[in-house]
């Protein structure tokens, strides 16, 4: 599999879910690069897994020097970077997802400090060392599109995403580097056990599961597929938009 040979990839937040699963598909295609994270033991073992092609960098994708110290690095070990996958994000430890009559001001800026100023601020960090050329894919929700309790914020975040793939993109057409959206649906990872009680985990998964048109919870392999399509030649017409990969979570609905 060769799809992508040659090409260098970043894949923040890279060491576990969803991030793990993009860069193993990318691995699987041909790509090197390096994966993020701040857990430096799951930074490691993840490293481990993908093999000699891939390289972990630690750190914290809401400071702006961890993030060139990222793209320094990795630029220094392969000599280029052909794709950026700014992936990092989702629930800050500490501050639960709660309804708005709950949500305290600190809350409101970590959830957009992590979910939206720390992508917009990845791409632009990521600029002196992207090639001409590149596919940036920002990682959006099916959230965006549908209200679910307690993830106002959250959501509003991911929407916001789906317009600055837009926006980035006209920025860069100088130098053809595409910025597109990719939106998973519900896909079974770890975060789930950061959301909901250990005792309701399964019930969760299994409601995700009934309202999910395929009759199944996504995999991160589901999205490392897509995002594969993404940082190819493959995708090469594909400009500012959005690939909903979530079983057609948002688009089909089984109510009878």
């Amino acid at each position: 599999m060769s799809k992508l040979k040659n090409k260098v990839a970043i894949v923040t937040g890279g060491n576990s879910g969803i991030g793990f699963g993009i860069a193993e598909a990318f691995r699987n295609e041909g790509a090197v690069g390096a994966i993020t994270g701040r857990n430096e033991a799951t930074l490691a073992s993840a490293a481990d897994a993908l093999g000699t092609g891939f390289i972990g960098i630690k750190g914290d994708v809401t400071s702006l020097s961890d993030l060139e110290n990222t793209f320094k690095k990795t630029a220094d070990k392969f000599g280029k970077i052909d794709v950026l996958v700014v992936n990092a994000g989702g629930v800050v430890d500490g501050f639960p997802m709660a309804a708005i009559t709950d949500v305290t001001e600190e809350n409101y800026d970590r959830y957009m400090d992590l979910n939206l100023k720390s992508v917009y601020f990845t791409v632009q960090k990521s600029l002196p060392y992207l090639n001409d050329g590149a596919s940036v894919i920002l990682i959006g929700s099916s959230a965006a599109h549908r209200a679910v309790p307690g993830m106002a914020i959250y959501s509003a975040a991911k929407a916001a995403i789906i317009s600055l793939a837009k926006g980035l993109s006209l920025d860069l057409l100088s130098r053809k580097i595409r910025v597109n959206t990719l939106s998973p649906g519900s896909i079974d990872t770890p975060v789930f056990g950061k959301i909901v009680p250990q005792e309701q985990l399964e019930q969760v998964k299994q409601a995700w599961t009934d309202i999910t048109p395929a009759g199944r919870q996504g995999l991160p392999s589901d999205i490392g597929h897509a995002a594969v399509f993404l940082a190819s030649d493959d995708s090469a017409f594909i400009v500012g938009t959005e690939i909903l990969s979530d079983g057609g979570l948002t688009n089909i609905s089984l109510m009878k």
